[in-house]
């Protein structure tokens, strides 16, 4: 037998094994600090680059702020490079204006230039003067509420002094950003005018703020030197109570005072209410609890509840606050990452159980100590670069479970096959590892470079999905490492070939002690060691009496056997003209499959379909609607919804299923502030006219069955229809991976008038409406044309004939209505507003607020007092719109919906456009008038235009690896075809399972299966031309001479049959690590040795998750294991006879490699 020269690395390391055994304890310790150091997370947090601008002018129409504001700041940021979407949306008195950029922007470099593009906007001689400076921040995705915590008690008082305390409290924590505080209404000190009282002694608006203004007033004085001393001397004027504020002069004439009680009602208490706030139909106070970023939220949780346990302890939190937590992002995390961490090591044990089959207990050990040293190594370094773990990330483990063991099989069955022949350990380990080392690093390489192209992935999925790609190119790599390492020292120092029999009589006595050990610890309360000891012990005794006498049938019958049965099929395959057969087969199923797939073409989705973890139910009136108006709304629909859910609903208490296993843990209603749907942008301004409630459903596990997408269809159903018109409700569910556009997503833009461009939109809308499409849940126009306002001009003549301004008679109005916070109140060492405005009888009433006077001095000097309708024109009602949309400096207006539960949007958008087509021949749209369907459909074409570029990246950057090791094009060649052909076990695969084609992650899974099949092919081919070459050296045959068809088809054959245990076991090992996942096989060890709860289930949200692209990876697999261990040796007979062929047809020279 030829030598072969060892691998360096290898060959240092069999040279310093205990070098090599202090590296692996480093990586073990390491990998475990860092396991539990790294902050644990559902999904990624991202950093996303997008710059909100908010910008106040009150009482200014939308036309106003679009055109004045907006554009000239939109102008400035268009000149930014790397912006790519700019959006703005002008309401009454407040434009919003969304920048994204492309991710390569830092986030705080983009926060500066868009503060620098707004700063030089207001430079401009036009630019309106602002009563407020800009509100400029960045989008960030992780302050988004991880925790609410609902406070009920029949004392207000009392609520809002321990929801203060909380806050102040949990605001203290590291990994708290801020607590928001809702359903609790803002005390302020109120001075409500009798506007009548007011006029009859001359007192206006103006004069109580410039009282009150002076008199509120704590002054330093200086310091006085008395007795050597220096004392500082202070005039305190601040209010003490409402009592002496009343006594305030506002007015004072021939000595005769007006006091503010004279005019006024002014006491301390609750300010115009702003939001509401109920937990099942009770009124609540509700903490929202914000997570810092990059904090560990597990930990966040835990500090929580810590807190809050310590203040229901202490008295803090009193016996009469009942105190609920709701929609606790930790419990979904939780979840999550213990399914994911739990189907790792459920993998893990299905991969060793094949090893223990095909190599023997000893040698599976070998190959199976890469699983935790990779994953541990991986640990070291995902937490030294501050990733978090998140589900990604564990998911991207659960695949490379399988592809762990590869290079260790590989390695390991060629050191044992070397030792198997009489070599010295040391010698077959050099030897071995250096026949093998290349091919596997060039099949680890071909993995790797798949993966790369994902890992550049632009964009927002981008960022969500690159720590797929990220983590599996790190955890392939320390397998790599661990192969070529620690796998040689362990087989140097360990392995041997005859296995000496087992001493029954020593292992029984060994499983005794362990269980009797084992249930000594249970009895005396260390149940989990306990267990674990005692479950050590049973299984030694199963692998005595089970797993040992299996692996011996195994390995000396069945795969004896399966190899011989190999061998005669391979013969059979490779006699004759049966290659081009078996090719010209293959490549007619490759046709007849995408022929299936056309004719019966799966469901497309853009990300998988998931059941609802919680519905939100948005509740829309006309803008403009009080907030008690929709109050009063939501109280009717939660009536409803709650005879909707009953059916779902548990019992009371009394049937013992405690709170958060319940189908419906909790119905959160929300009215007021923070109110708008996330998937719309963040609202900056009031929302008085829209309502949220929330349906919170238990996790996955405790759900008995009940699909909540029935219950979303039955929230869908029940409510559709059911009100006014103008009223906007919909329902919609979590949307699983990172934010996306509406399912529908209708933009029509023009360059015309604002109110021909939403009359088109009406029109297309309308038309849509009474089409009745099946699957629309609820077209919803971003504009209001009939929005209601009272335009009042000023006689700008008549005004500064006075000597008055517009500005004098609008703030009069705005101060009469709005109110104006003119200074402020201490009590208890928290600052309240001090506003005036007019009292309730008269804010309301037009003619109260037109009638107040103006009093002024005019040019002359003298004091006027006059009405405010006698500077204006007679108002009148009318309507408008209720705000400017405009994308990337062009008025928008979008038509937009949520797809009902079931229906597929791709479908009923397919539907919607053949409606659409009909619509423009029916009816025409001028000319500057255009729609296109935008949202969800741009980012599902645009990331599949993509993914379609780095599978073409993926396979040049594979066959430029395989052509740099065989240096060769035939090979390259042979081995590129068989990942073409793998396709048809995925095209096969998801038409007869019935499965939908989600573009993300099935895509993702067949780029991934291009990196995993060239794998055994590198192997098998490369094995096949060692063969090859040493069959040359023993025929000695020269230069130009070739090997007969006879040897050529041996040193086939015997090559395949050589490497079926390690093709077989690193495609079983790879589907098996992948099944647990693709069929949503949960369960709990921990619970299982804690408590003896397994906690046993199939699904969740996990597998609804992952499952597409681990079917697609096992699909593509297993065909690809047979067209590696048949098709593949046929067309590498082929291709050398056709080589030869051409070589002597254009008598070129044959060379040496042949």
């Amino acid at each position: 037998m030829s030598k072969f020269k060892g691998f360096g690395l290898t060959t240092l390391s069999v040279n310093n094994t205990k070098t090599v055994f202090l590296i692996a304890i480093v990586i073990v310790i390491g990998g475990m600090i860092a396991y539990q150091s790294m902050p644990k997370e559902n999904f990624p947090e991202l950093k996303i680059p997008e710059i909100y601008v908010g910008i106040a002018k009150p009482g200014s129409s939308p036309k106003y702020m679009s055109e004045k504001i907006s554009q000239s700041i939109e102008k400035e940021i268009g000149g930014i490079k790397l912006v790519e979407e700019i959006n703005s949306n002008s309401v009454h008195g407040y434009t919003t204006i969304r920048v994204k950029f492309d991710f390569k922007m830092p986030v705080d470099e983009a926060l500066g230039k868009v503060k620098d593009a707004v700063d030089q906007a207001r430079t401009k001689s036009d630019f309106p003067q602002l009563p407020a400076e800009p509100n400029i921040f960045e989008l960030d995705p992780s302050k988004m509420p991880i925790l609410n915590i609902n406070m009920r008690s029949e004392n207000a008082a009392e609520l809002k002094e321990v929801s203060e305390e909380l806050e102040k409290q949990l605001e203290e924590l590291p990994e708290i950003s801020e607590v928001d505080i809702r359903g609790l209404p803002l005390q302020e000190m109120r001075i409500e005018v009798d506007p009548v009282k007011a006029q009859a002694v001359n007192v206006t608006l103006g004069d109580i703020e410039n009282a009150v203004n002076a008199e509120n007033q704590t002054i330093p004085g200086g310091e006085i030197l008395m007795d050597g001393i220096r004392k500082t001397i202070r005039i305190e004027g601040e209010y003490k109570s409402a009592d002496e504020l009343k006594r305030t002069v506002v007015r004072q004439d021939d000595f005769l005072p007006v006091y503010l009680e004279d005019v006024a009602q002014v006491y301390f208490g609750n300010a115009d209410t702003t939001s509401f706030a109920r937990e099942f139909g009770t009124s609540v106070v509700m903490l929202d609890v914000k997570k810092q970023g990059g904090e560990n939220l597990l930990v966040a949780s835990d500090k929580i509840n810590s807190i809050i346990a310590e203040a229901q302890k202490n008295g803090t939190i009193p016996k009469s606050v009942d105190i609920s937590l709701t929609n606790d992002q930790s419990n979904v995390t939780r979840d999550m990452v213990s399914n994911l961490e739990n189907s790792i090591i459920l993998g893990i044990i299905l991969v060793v159980g094949v090893l223990l089959f095909f190599l023997g207990l000893r040698n599976a050990i070998f190959v199976g100590v890469a699983i935790p040293l990779s994953m541990l190594m991986s640990f070291l370094i995902l937490n030294s670069m501050g990733i978090t773990l998140n589900v990604m990330v564990l998911f991207s483990l659960v695949i490379a479970l399988g592809m762990l063991v590869d290079n260790g099989i590989v390695i390991v069955e060629n050191i044992y096959r070397y030792m198997d022949e009489g070599n010295t350990a040391y010698t077959s380990v050099v030897q071995g590892v250096g026949e093998v080392a290349w091919p596997i690093i060039s099949s680890t390489a071909t993995t790797v470079a798949a993966f790369v192209p994902l890992a550049l992935w632009p964009g927002i999925i981008g960022e969500f999905m690159k720590f797929l790609p990220m983590t599996l190119m790190i955890v392939l790599a320390s397998s790599l490492f661990v192969a070529l390492v620690i796998n040689p020292v362990l087989a140097v120092t360990y392995m041997k070939v005859t296995q000496s029999q087992p001493n029954k009589k020593k292992i029984i006595i060994t499983s005794l002690f362990l269980s009797t050990l084992g249930i000594f610890f249970i009895v005396f309360g260390w149940v989990t060691l306990g267990n674990f000891i005692t479950f050590i012990g049973i299984l030694t005794l199963v692998n005595l009496f089970l797993f040992m006498p299996g692996t011996k049938l195994f390995q000396n019958r069945l795969l004896p056997r399966l190899e011989s049965f190999y061998e005669r099929f391979l013969r059979f395959a490779m006699h004759g003209k049966k290659p081009i057969l078996f090719l010209i087969g293959t490549i007619m199923l490759l046709v007849f499959s995408l022929g299936l797939f056309a004719v019966f073409p799966p469901k497309v989705e853009f990300f998988p379909n998931n059941e609802p973890q919680y519905v939100n139910i948005f509740i829309s009136h006309p803008i403009g609607t009080d907030i008690g108006v929709t109050n009063k709304t939501t109280l009717v629909i939660e009536d409803d919804l709650n005879k909707i859910l009953s059916p779902y609903m548990d019992a009371d208490d009394t049937t013992g299923i405690p709170q958060d296993e319940r189908l419906i843990k909790s119905i959160i209603s929300q009215v007021g502030e923070g109110t708008s749907d996330p998937a719309q942008g963040v609202s900056m301004g009031n929302t008085p006219h829209k309502a949220r409630i929330t349906v919170n459903f238990c996790e996955f596990q405790y759900r008995k069955k009940t699909k909540t997408s029935d219950v979303l269809k039955a929230i869908q159903s029940g409510l559709k229809g059911k009100y006014n018109a103008d009223l906007e409700i919909t329902a919609a569910k979590n949307e699983s991976g990172p934010p996306q556009g509406a399912p529908i997503n209708i933009e029509i833009t023009g360059r015309g008038e604002y109110k021909e461009l939403i009359a088109a939109a009406e029109g297309i809308k309308t038309y849509l409406d009474r089409k009745g499409i099946d699957g629309v849940e609820k077209l919803k126009l971003n504009v209001d044309a009939n929005r209601p306002e009272i335009p009042i001009t000023v006689d700008r003549d008549q005004i500064r004939k006075l000597n008055a301004s517009t500005y004098q008679v609008g703030m009069a109005i705005r101060k009469s209505l709005l109110g104006q916070e003119i200074s402020t109140y201490t009590i208890d060492e928290e600052s309240h507003d001090i506003v005036v405005r007019f009292d309730g009888n008269n804010r309301y009433d037009l003619n109260a607020i037109l009638d107040q006077r103006l009093v002024f001095r005019n040019n002359k000097g003298k004091l006027m007092n006059i009405p405010v309708r006698s500077v204006i024109d007679t108002p009148e009602e009318s309507t408008s719109y209720s705000a400017v949309v405009r994308k990337d400096q062009i008025p928008l207006v979008t038509i937009t919906s949520n797809v009902t539960e079931g229906f597929n949007a791709n479908e009923v958008v397919k539907v919607m456009r053949k409606e659409l087509e009909d619509f423009e021949k029916k009816n025409t749209l001028s000319e500057n008038t255009k729609y296109r369907f935008a949202g969800q459909q741009d980012e599902q074409a645009k990331e599949m235009a993509f993914l379609v570029k780095a599978l073409q990246i993926a396979l040049f950057l594979v066959l430029l690896i395989i052509v740099s090791q065989f240096n060769s094009y035939s090979a390259p060649t042979v081995i590129l075809l068989t990942v073409l052909l793998s396709l048809i076990g995925v095209f096969l695969g998801l038409v007869l399972s019935g499965q939908n084609f989600v573009v993300i992650m099935t895509m993702i899974g067949i780029i991934s299966l291009a990196g995993v099949v060239v794998n055994n092919a590198i192997v098998l081919i490369d094995y096949t031309n060692s063969l090859r070459k040493r069959k040359r050296i023993e025929k000695e045959l020269k230069n130009n001479e070739v090997l007969s068809n006879e040897d050529l088809l041996e040193c086939t054959i015997q090559g395949g049959k050589t490497r079926l245990r390690p093709v077989l076991l690193t495609a079983i090992t790879t589907i098996l690590g992948l099944i647990p996942m693709a069929i949503g096989f949960n369960i709990d060890f921990a619970g299982l040795f804690t408590s003896y709860a397994p906690n046993v289930f199939l699904g969740g949200d996990n597998n609804m998750f992952f499952a597409p692209m681990a079917w697609t990876i096992i699909y593509g697999l297993t065909f690809a294991t047979f067209l590696t261990l048949i098709i593949l040796p046929s067309v590498y007979l082929l291709m050398y006879k056709f080589k030869i062929w051409m070589y002597r047809v254009l008598s070129w020279e044959i060379k040496s490699n042949f």
